[in-house]
């Protein structure tokens, strides 16, 4: 189905990536005779999926699955008929598939682990040389708490504190993704350079409460909030020097939260969005269909579907209609592909469905619509913009100009603007610089922009 996926993919590409499927899979099957360690090895292909399993503790590697299917509500199915063989689970929020192994009529629960493709040499290890505490705090508005990690340079004295926003999608606080995890690197970094950092599992992941299944980017601020509130408790912290550090969606949350705030001494964006919701995930789409080998004209045809869709959500009212609607579209553009790549009746209904409730979601709705240039003129604070020049997500020129320019219009001469060569949308230093390279880079988080974002916020402190 190689014309179906990109299509469906591509509407879906900002907060979808998080949850890809390709890569290594291991866990323990526990059997009357004993335990068995399985290993699944995932890869793409260009109708769909492939994939080995291996028995090690039988000596057998590589054997063929010969059927694997992964659906838009996170389904994993895998047969080996020979065998008499089968694997289903779901991918859930913390990266973990939960399902069950089949054979010969008997089953067994079997949870997977994503293995790590390389080792991540930046990712620091206890013990820290510096103070860690885990901690609690209340978002008030909506009664729930959150829970993360305040890291300081010593237990006793007072430090400045960044508090770290987390992307698009269910993150906990490391901001961990594809086997990386940039905001534990970035903490640990920022830390032993006397910057103190808050970190925070978003609402609903780890031990965080609170219900992400209507919030919105607004919601997700009001979690920023609580936490710089937080932070106004604690004698360790200077009041006078609290700064946001958002990494994409949460440089787009960051503004919201310093918007009139005085509690916010600087904000620093990476890979901040600066343009509307519509016409980033177009550009977004574009790049990342053009990386992955789509003609010009599929990616016209898919942008032209996908403009079709962000009007509905733009004008339609009516949510029913909105999924309705959507549904409509989807079903069209599915049941034109080829006979042998087209689903049955039954399939095209049950994706578009599937499809069109996402896209319709609180979330998504209010991302496609929501520009962040107005809120940018109450943003008064010392405002760092960075960005990697290869970026497929949060193309680079165009977001950082429209927020340089923002800013700069309503008088806020605090601006500093980076766009590092050879970097993509984490910050890694890529090659292909492709969403699927993210997890094959050893790098989790380039040295210079630590310096840089280190050094910047040390300025603002005058450390």
């Amino acid at each position: 189905m190689k014309k179906l996926i990109p299509t469906l993919t591509l509407l879906l590409s900002l907060s979808s990536y998080s949850q890809e499927i390709i890569g290594k899979w291991s866990g323990i099957l526990e059997v009357p005779t004993g335990k068995l360690t399985l290993v699944f090895s995932i890869a793409k292909t260009e109708n769909g999926y492939a994939a080995t399993m291996d028995s090690p503790d039988q000596g057998a590697k590589g054997i063929p699955i010969e059927i694997v299917s992964f659906d838009t509500s996170k389904k994993l199915f895998l047969e080996i008929p020979a065998a008499n063989i089968t694997y289903s689970g779901t991918l859930d929020t913390t990266d973990i598939i939960v399902g069950n192994f089949k054979q010969s009529g008997a089953i067994f629960p079997l949870n997977l682990n994503r293995e790590e493709a390389n080792k991540r040499p930046q990712e620091p290890k206890t013990p820290y040389s510096y103070y860690s505490e885990e901690v609690t705090f209340q978002n008030k508005i909506e009664n729930f708490s959150l829970t993360g990690t305040l890291t300081l340079p010593k237990k006793e004295g007072q430090f400045p504190v960044v508090v770290l926003i987390t992307g698009s999608g269910a993150q906990n606080r490391d901001s961990e993704l594809l086997g990386h995890k940039p905001f534990l690197v970035l903490a640990d970094y920022l830390t032993k350079n006397g910057i103190g950092v808050l970190r925070y599992d978003d609402r609903g992941v780890a031990t965080s409460k609170g219900d992400r299944t209507e919030a919105t980017s607004k919601n997700f601020a009001d979690d920023a909030k609580a936490a710089v509130e937080y932070l106004k408790t604690r004698k360790e912290v200077n009041t006078k020097k609290i700064g946001l550090i958002g990494h994409s969606e949460g440089g787009t949350i960051a503004p919201m939260v310093a918007a009139n705030n005085k509690d916010i001494s600087y904000i620093v964006l990476l890979a901040g969005t600066g343009i509307p919701g519509d016409e980033l995930l177009l550009q977004q789409a574009y790049l990342i269909g053009k990386s992955a080998g789509m003609s010009e004209t599929e990616l016209e045809n898919a942008s032209k579907i996908n403009k079709e869709i962000y009007q509905i959500i733009k004008t339609e009212k009516d949510q029913n209609q909105i999924k309705k609607q959507i549904a409509i579209i989807l079903e069209k553009q599915l049941s034109e592909l080829p006979e042998d790549q087209k689903p049955t009746a039954e399939q095209i209904k049950s994706i578009a469905a599937e499809q069109s409730n996402t896209i319709a979601s609180p979330w998504f709705s209010y991302f496609i619509k929501y520009d962040p240039r107005p809120i940018l003129k109450e943003v008064k604070c010392a405002v760092l913009v960075l960005n990697g020049e290869k970026d497929i997500q949060v193309p680079a020129k165009s977001n950082t100009e429209a927020i340089k320019n923002e800013l700069e219009k309503w008088g806020n001469k605090k601006v500093a603007v980076n766009i590092f060569p050879g970097l993509n949308h984490l910050f890694q230093e890529c090659k292909t610089c492709t969403v699927e390279e993210y997890e094959q880079i050893e790098q989790t988080f380039s040295p210079i922009a630590l310096q840089k974002i280190s050094e910047w916020i040390g300025l603002q402190t005058k450390l």
